[in-house]
């Protein structure tokens, strides 16, 4: 068939392959949509790339990610004359929640190779007997009912009329950026009330109810099944780079410490709040693990407490 793209083969047992052509297989097969992943497993090439796979041992990886959680973080500090992007280094290091990310990372591409049986019989994952790093000091930062407000107050003001539209969907579904801006017309379903995702971050579809006000707005701009809902007005078939008039309207709210990605922890603890559970919340946001929602559980606390009180009230 033209134009079908051939995986390389994938070998058995494989155990002397070093682990920078096992990261690269890995990505050439890679499905999913999370795109640090690339930048994570690059620095893995780095660190321990001519280590063959038999040989990668738990303090190998040990020893890299405590160099790692000594490293001073760094953010994105604009592009130099070439175009090539430049990174500053924060004075903090960076945070446990992070490093904990890079040991997934790898940690996924063992996983794989055991069981695709790239890796030898019997081999132990070097990744198993490393701790994650607590991540008690994280704080999940979500608007308040206020704020919510004068955030939609200033998106309806805003000079890109689909800046509401774009904030009322992630406050009502929690889904990510990427997974709004790759909507299509054709993904949605008027008369389901729903959206669907093709396929999120983890590679999987996924299903958006759409609340009443959303389905109201987006009847506005409706257009054909290929066209995408927030696209650029000049070049339809990519994303419109929201982030400027997301910021205005931020400002224009008073409102600070605050990225597009605190309106789906908003609404995950809106829902928290109002009665549904950590299960339910999860399931909603698309997550795969319980510990990435258990983040809300302190809010659900008034929950817990009708829940008790109405089933086990009457005791004694």
């Amino acid at each position: 068939m033209s134009g079908a793209t051939t995986l390389p083969p994938l070998p058995m047992r494989q155990g002397t392959m070093l682990l920078a052509d096992l990261v690269d297989l890995y990505m050439a097969h890679y499905a999913g949509r999370d795109s640090t992943r690339v930048q994570r497993l690059g620095w893995w090439r780095g660190q321990v790339g001519q280590v063959a796979l038999q040989d990668l041992s738990d303090d190998h990886v040990h020893v890299a990610l405590e160099a790692l959680a000594n490293q001073a973080s760094r953010f994105f500090a604009g592009q130099d004359a070439d175009g090539r992007p430049i990174y500053k280094a924060k004075k903090k290091p960076l945070a446990p929640a992070t490093v904990n990310r890079y040991a997934a990372s790898l940690a996924a591409v063992l996983t794989w190779a055991i069981k695709r049986r790239i890796a030898p019989k019997g081999y132990v994952h070097p990744c198993r007997s490393i701790e994650r790093r607590p991540e008690h000091n994280e704080k999940t930062r979500f608007l308040s009912d206020d704020e919510r407000d004068r955030l939609l107050q200033a998106c309806k003001a805003s000079t890109w009329p689909r800046l509401y539209l774009l904030v009322l969907m992630a406050l009502t579904t929690g889904a990510r950026k990427g997974e709004l801006q790759g909507l299509r017309w054709g993904d949605i379903d008027f008369e389901r009330s729903q959206a669907t995702v093709p396929r999120t971050k983890n590679g999987d579809p996924r299903v958006l109810p759409l609340v009443p006000a959303v389905l109201a707005e987006l009847q506005r701009f409706k257009a054909g099944p290929t066209v995408r809902i927030f696209g650029a007005a000049r070049d339809g078939s990519r994303p419109y780079a929201f982030e400027p008039r997301f910021a205005q309207a931020l400002q224009a709210a008073r409102i600070r410490g605050v990225t597009f990605h605190t309106l789906r922890h908003s609404c995950a603890s809106m829902l928290a709040q109002n009665g549904a559970t950590l299960l339910e919340i999860g399931d909603l946001l698309g997550h795969r693990q319980m510990q990435m929602t258990k983040r809300y559980s302190h809010l659900a606390t008034g929950h817990k407490a009708a829940l008790v009180n109405r089933l086990l009230g009457g005791i004694g």
